[in-house]
């Protein structure tokens, strides 16, 4: 039996949801988006709440039970407040910089890297070592700053690479002589 599946979403008030042919559609002061549901389950609103609901008592301990539950959460949570990540450059002469819809990164190779950002994320660089990536859907979000991320990965000895905000990179001892 699932916990998380059984949990209502609240839908906050200035968004709309309506279910058909096993699509979700939620629209937000973000944007709008489009879930296809599973079709062992049903959505049903209460008033201003979503339940995720087998439509078969035998399914009640299918694992796609929760899956569907949270993913029909991030939809909502996307188009009512989005999500955001926070990637930060360490090290010397490592730059970024916004120019139209490509993302220039200066990472100390011998080259420019330029990253077409998709239309879906708004990328920001208020300082020139942090990039600031935001949108209504969590999954493309976080492809985006993973693919970001992998250019230059943090390094354990010094921690000079790309990453996330709130990432702790283990630091390794140097060699001794």
């Amino acid at each position: 039996m699932s916990r998380i599946a059984k949990n209502s979403i609240k839908i906050p008030t200035d968004t709309s949801c309506k279910f058909e042919n096993n699509i979700l559609i939620a629209k937000g002061k973000i944007g709008e988006m489009t879930l296809l549901i599973n079709p062992l389950f049903n959505v049903d609103f209460k008033e201003n709440e979503i339940f995720v609901k087998p439509k078969d008592d035998k399914d009640r301990v299918n694992p796609i039970w929760g899956t569907t539950r949270a993913h029909v959460a991030n939809v909502i949570k996307g188009v009512s407040e989005g999500f955001s990540k926070v990637l930060e450059l360490n090290g010397t002469g490592y730059r970024a910089s916004i120019a139209g819809s490509k993302l220039k990164l200066q990472l100390g190779y011998s080259h420019d890297i330029n990253f077409d950002v998709p239309k879906e994320i708004k990328a920001e660089c208020p300082k020139q070592n942090i990039i600031k990536l935001s949108g209504a859907n969590k999954e493309i979000l976080g492809a985006v700053a993973a693919n970001i991320r992998s250019f230059r990965k943090p390094e354990p000895f010094k921690g000079k690479g790309i990453k996330y905000q709130n990432e702790f990179i283990f630091r390794k001892e140097g060699k001794k002589k």
